[in-house]
């Protein structure tokens, strides 16, 4: 089943539901954040939920994206407890495009192993760990709140001093924290992890300031398991015309890690486990433009669609303008 969320005509927020046929709005649902947290607290599936409260009416989503009506999946009343992190080099193949971005060579010409590849290399040896136990931590990032996710059709926004504006195609896992503290994965979305990869290129301690952008998710979550091997397309379009295209896999048999492993490694955090907060957490990709040459530019679309996932997730690119920034003191 695929979930999703739009604004109707009276701006009130509506929750569809959808299998293989028509999507339909599900009935007294307010949001699927509201949906979600319900779950959570009757220890009620959200599939078994929202057959309980029944569907009602069908939806054209299609009309809605191009009306900018649908929003981003899931949210939180108070954007602050949204909180947008991923993980890194945990795709096979991932580190060969953040390798050649940090190679550095020895004295002797000799190329050394980056700690990009170190870090690869252990996800690879202790990523997948038997019996339910943990494994290596993968790396970790920090993106922002919730104030910085953009709705599947809005402009994700480069800052005026950043060095590049591009995308990262990514599944991303959607979690509620529980009353007590415990952590719920609504489902999985498509995601745009969108970062300055020039930036990061300077230096790789450059990766936080780098990850500090938008995202976007959506348009749709899966609810269920994350298939195991996901194969899907990303592509840039300038005038609307096909600039990069590429395919991208992700799904465990893609990856040096587990999902579980990644969530435990996240949500041992009591700073994660905060009851009422959602939760976007992005698995990273081993696919970049970027690591093609390509530069972006303001007007330029992104777009990330694989099948299991329902509707493409699309976003424009706009620069924004330079702002001074002056600290004043007390």
């Amino acid at each position: 089943m695929l979930i999703s969320q739009f604004l109707d005509e009276s701006d009130a927020i509506r929750v569809v539901a959808r299998n293989s046929g028509k999507a339909r709005i599900v009935a007294g649902a307010r949001s699927v954040y509201s949906l979600a947290t319900e779950a959570a607290r009757t220890g009620t599936g959200l599939e078994a939920l929202i057959e309980k409260k029944g569907l009602g009416d069908a939806i054209d989503l299609e009309a809605l994206y191009r009306k900018g009506r649908l929003l981003s999946p899931i949210n939180h009343p108070d954007p602050a407890h949204l909180h947008l992190t991923g993980t890194g080099l945990t795709h096979l193949g991932s580190a060969a495009t953040r390798d050649a971005m940090h190679k550095k060579l020895n004295a002797e010409g000799e190329e050394q192993l980056t700690d990009s590849m170190k870090m690869f290399r252990m996800g690879l040896e202790a990523g997948k760990p038997a019996n339910g136990k943990a494994g290596v931590q993968p790396e970790w990032f920090y993106k922002g709140n919730g104030t910085m996710a953009v709705a599947p059709g809005a402009a994700l926004l480069s800052p005026a001093f950043a060095e590049d504006a591009g995308e990262e195609p990514e599944i991303a896992g959607i979690y509620v924290i529980g009353d007590d503290g415990q952590p719920f994965r609504v489902g999985f979305a498509l995601s745009n992890e969108f970062s300055d990869h020039v930036t990061e290129r300077v230096n790789y301690l450059y990766l936080a300031h780098s990850k500090l952008r938008n995202a976007s998710f959506g348009p749709e979550i899966l609810i269920g398991d994350l298939p195991a091997d996901i194969r899907g397309t990303s592509r840039i379009l300038r005038s609307g015309n096909a600039l990069w295209e590429k395919p991208f896999l992700s799904g465990e048999t893609n990856m040096s890690h587990t999902i579980a492993n990644l969530e435990h490694h996240h949500f041992k955090y009591a700073l994660f486990r905060r009851p009422g907060d959602v939760h976007v957490h992005m698995f990273g990709t081993a696919t970049l433009s970027f690591a093609d040459g390509v530069r972006t530019q303001g007007g330029d679309v992104f777009e990330i669609e694989a099948p299991e996932f329902g509707l493409p997730l699309r976003n424009p690119l706009e620069i924004e303008e330079p702002e001074a920034v002056v600290v004043k003191a007390l």
